[in-house]
């Protein structure tokens, strides 16, 4: 299974950017379970910032609700981030991740992209 993120980049406070992460295996059978985005800004620990289930439900780090919006589609295996109202505290590294099913239950990461709020 192979996570790939796409979608960062350098924007000005107020503004908004969408991040993509789609997975793909290469055997056939398996099951995207949660799904989720990570951020690590500068200096700090990774974090969980908002994680979507197979079933569309939703939770957000607090510091982001209202701002940010993460959905997927299920039939793409793709997963995606609506960065809105972005401030400088918001940049770091984002990275995905996708736990699913193939014989057990297995976590899978994506590369990190970068998102530069600028004041």
């Amino acid at each position: 299974v192979q996570l790939q993120a796409s979608g960062g980049g350098l924007v000005q406070a107020g503004g908004s950017l969408k991040l993509t992460c789609r997975a793909s295996a290469s055997v056939s059978g398996v099951r995207f379970d949660l799904m989720g985005w990570y951020r690590q800004a500068p200096g700090k620990k990774r974090e969980v910032i908002a994680t979507v289930t197979d079933q569309h439900v939703t939770t957000y780090k607090d510091s982001i609700k209202g701002r940010f919006a993460v959905s997927r589609d299920n039939a793409e295996n793709t997963v995606y981030l609506q960065l809105n109202s972005l401030q400088p505290e918001d940049t770091g590294v984002y990275s995905c991740a996708a736990t699913y099913f193939l014989h057990n239950y297995q976590t899978a990461w994506g590369q990190g992209t970068q998102v530069t709020v600028s004041s």
